[in-house]
Order: structure tokens, then C-alpha cells, then sequence
């Protein structure tokens, strides 16, 4: 075992600051290392940072705990960074599925597909790419993970124009398991599958009971049929229609299908929940930090988030192989008939030296079909997001199964750009 050096880059997050916290305390092989927190909202990040030592000192976990407004002050000696950064994530959210659905476009999330999944590319690539050069300078061994969303196409961006080691990390996989698990009755954490696709869009190839190896398949088409009818509706029709049964849920498959709104409506994410949620969370932390309550003890309030970073991380430091269910990174050959340079998910083995995607073959030809359609979309988002182009933007949603009209794309294109233009220096010139 050896110390090592953790980057949190967007730590001041009620949900991500908190569950990656968590993870590093909680897992052993991190004894003596450095946590470094950063985000660029300074009051927030001491409380964030005053949480951590917290419950650091409570569980005895000898971290040292540093942070800082500027990533630059971080990533010297760091050996992973972990990002999960948006800019005003809700508030620009509701603009990107808001526009479309006005000018006839029925995407039913606008986060990773379609023209939201466009418009928060345009905002988070850049990002990303500026937190990956500056780890190129100050960090270039350092292995990049990140949970930022759009998750393939950021991952993307980051393969085709940095040298850096990176992965795009996703708990769908754990979603997938908890509707199989629901529907066929079994315990979802007695389920182990191989997945590959791309993120939000997998598909399960093989299904096993962890406990005895058996196939789920066979029990999953026996009782299926006989489930509730209002669960799943989407994921249960490519699943009776392509064979396999997709993850992580309909909303999020259903960014890249245009038919998707006839199975899971129009009404889009619940910001309202969430934004409560996310009060009542960062109240919480912040009487934690303050001492005003306790902090949370190993067990009932305190566990894994189930995010993969920190499996990773543990296996590298410890110099041993493990298996990754669920990683965005570059294809490399291991789904064949999807290009190369495509980012997908996939099973991974994680050792020493990093991370080597599983070859897994190829996915059914309808799979394919699906799955490579949004492969060029991404290629293309990607690009109008480096280059700051109007143009190769339009092509991107042209190219999209999910846009029904030329003149909706245009005028979509042109509000969301316009709206956002604070936010997308690249596209100055536009």
C-alpha cells in the first residue's frame, strides 16, 4: 500500500462533494493520503472542506484534507482527479429541455441526448478540456475521471484532444440491476452482468445470479410480461423488440430515440424535487460542519455511494486486478463493428497500470444500428464544441434520430445559443 493524492474537482456539490467524501474515507488503501477539494465557490467550499475533516477526525481515518478555489493550487502531485462540474446545472437545464420541446422537438430529459445533450456539451467540453490541460502541465500522469455529464461525448473530447488516461464514470449499471432484480424478485446486489454501449444507452449481454452463476435471462422473460405495466415501459419494449435489456432507465434511454416520448411523456426531470433535495441536503452538511450536529457514523448514514472511482483508485494503490462493470472509454476494438475511437461503456480491468476495456464482441445488428447512429452524433458535438461552429452544431442535430424537422433545428439551435451565450465564449463569432 502507498499513499497517493485524490483531486475532487467540483467538491462543493450537496451531492457529489458529500458521497465522494464518503468513498475516500471509507476505503482503506487511502490511509495517509491527500484529499484535495476544490470548487470555484469559495464560502461553500469551506464548508464542504470543514464537513470533510469532520468526519475524517470522527472515524479516526488519518486523511489529510486540503482545499482550494484554484485547481491550479491542487493538482500538483495528484494521481487521480475526479470531476463532476456544470455550469448553473438546473437553472441552464430547464432552458435546454424547455426550447426544443417550444419549437416541436419532443425530447423527453435534454441532458445527454438530443438538443439538450447538445446545448450542455457546448457549456461542459470546454470546461472539462481546460481542467484536462492544465493537468497535462501540472499532473500529466494522472488518471482523469469524471462524472460530468455529457458523459461520452465529454470523454470524447478529452480522448481526441489530450494525452491524458481518463474514464467517464456512471452508476446505470446499478439501476439496470434493481429493475431486473425487481421484476424477476431477486436481491439486486445477487445480480452481476456484462453491459456494453455507451453511457445511458447499454445493454446487458450476459445476467447472472452472483450467488449460484445462473442465467437470469429465462427468468426475467417469464415474469416480465406479468409485471406492473407503468414500470419501464420504454426499457420493456427494446427489450421485448432488440432481445436485450437496456439500462439505466427510460428517461435517460430515452434521450436517444425520437419515439420515446410515447412511452415516458413529456414532463421531463423533476427540478423542483431536486432542488429541495438539494437544501435539505446542504443544511444538513452545513450543521455537520459546523458542529451542530454530529457527524454521520459507518453504517445506516454513512456508506459507499456505489460510484466505481474509488474501486479504481483502490485496486491502482494497491497493485491488484479487479474487474470494473461499467467505464466510458475509448473503444479500442472491444465492441467490434462500433469505430474505434468511440467512447463506450464497458466492463474494464483495473490494475497498477490502469485501466483495459473488456472486448466483448458485437452487440445484435438492431443494437448496432442504434448505438452507432449516436456514436456520429457525439463525434460531431464534440467538434462544434471545440471549434465553437454553428455550423457542425446544426449538423449534429440534423444527424439526430430524436429531431423530427430542419427548421426546429435551426430555430432551436439559434435560441439555445442565444440564451446561453454568457456561457459559450467559443461561439463568440457566431
Amino acid at each position: 500500500m502507498r499513499p497517493t493524492k485524490v483531486v475532487l474537482i467540483g467538491a462543493a456539490s450537496a451531492s457529489f462533494g458529500p458521497s465522494m467524501i464518503a468513498d475516500a474515507l471509507l476505503t482503506p488503501e487511502l490511509q495517509g493520503s491527500t484529499l484535495a477539494l476544490v470548487d470555484i465557490d469559495g464560502p461553500r467550499l469551506e464548508v464542504m472542506a470543514a464537513y470533510a475533516r469532520r468526519l475524517n477526525d470522527s472515524l479516526g481515518r488519518p486523511l489529510a484534507i486540503e482545499h482550494a478555489t484554484e485547481r491550479t493550487h491542487a493538482l500538483p502531485g495528484a494521481e487521480f482527479v475526479i470531476t463532476s462540474i456544470a455550469v448553473e446545472r438546473n437553472e441552464l437545464w430547464k432552458l435546454d429541455f424547455q426550447i426544443p420541446l417550444k419549437h416541436g422537438i419532443k425530447q423527453v430529459f435534454g441532458e445527454n441526448g438530443g438538443p439538450g445533450g447538445l446545448s450542455h456539451s457546448l457549456r461542459n467540453i470546454p470546461i472539462v478540456l481546460d481542467i484536462a490541460q492544465d493537468m497535462e502541465r501540472l499532473c500529466p500522469r494522472a488518471m482523469l475521471l469524471n462524472f460530468s455529464n455529457p458523459e461520452s461525448r465529454i470523454c470524447l473530447a478529452v480522448s481526441r484532444y489530450t494525452g491524458l488516461r481518463f474514464a467517464g464514470l456512471c452508476h446505470g449499471i446499478a439501476m439496470g440491476y434493481d429493475a431486473i432484480g425487481r421484476i424477476t424478485g431477486l436481491p439486486g446486489d445477487d445480480l452481476v452482468g456484462t453491459a456494453a454501449g455507451l453511457n445511458h444507452f447499454a445493454w446487458f449481454l450476459d445476467i447472472r445470479r452472483r450467488s449460484t452463476g445462473e442465467d437470469v435471462y429465462p427468468l426475467l422473460q417469464e415474469r416480465e410480461p406479468g409485471h406492473r405495466a407503468d414500470e419501464w415501459p420504454l426499457t420493456r419494449h427494446l427489450f421485448h423488440t432488440f432481445g436485450l435489456w437496456p439500462h439505466p432507465s427510460d428517461d435517460h434511454i430515452g434521450e436517444y430515440l425520437p419515439y420515446a416520448w410515447e412511452y415516458c411523456g413529456l414532463e421531463g426531470y423533476n427540478f423542483t424535487a431536486a432542488d429541495r433535495h438539494r437544501v435539505e441536503a446542504w443544511e444538513r452538511l452545513s450543521r455537520i460542519a459546523a458542529g451542530d450536529d454530529p457527524p454521520p457514523a459507518p453504517g445506516e448514514h454513512l456508506r459507499r455511494s456505489g460510484e466505481f472511482a474509488f474501486q479504481i483508485i483502490a485496486a491502482a494503490v494497491a497493485g491488484r486486478t479487479e474487474v470494473v462493470e461499467a467505464v466510458n472509454i475509448r473503444n479500442g476494438g472491444c465492441i467490434a463493428g462500433l469505430p474505434e475511437w468511440a467512447v463506450v461503456e464497458i466492463p474494464a480491468v483495473v490494475d497498477a497500470n490502469g485501466l483495459r476495456g473488456i472486448r466483448v464482441g458485437a452487440l445484435p445488428a438492431g443494437i448496432t444500428a442504434l448505438v452507432g447512429a449516436q456514436v456520429h452524433v457525439q463525434d460531431l458535438v464534440v467538434e462544434a464544441a471545440v471549434h465553437g461552429s454553428r455550423q457542425m452544431a446544426l449538423q449534429a442535430l440534423l444527424a439526430d434520430p430524436s429531431v423530427p424537422s430542419a427548421q426546429a433545428a435551426e430555430k432551436t439551435l439559434d435560441e439555445l445559443l442565444s440564451v446561453h451565450r454568457q456561457w459559450l465564449p467559443r461561439f463568440a463569432g457566431e
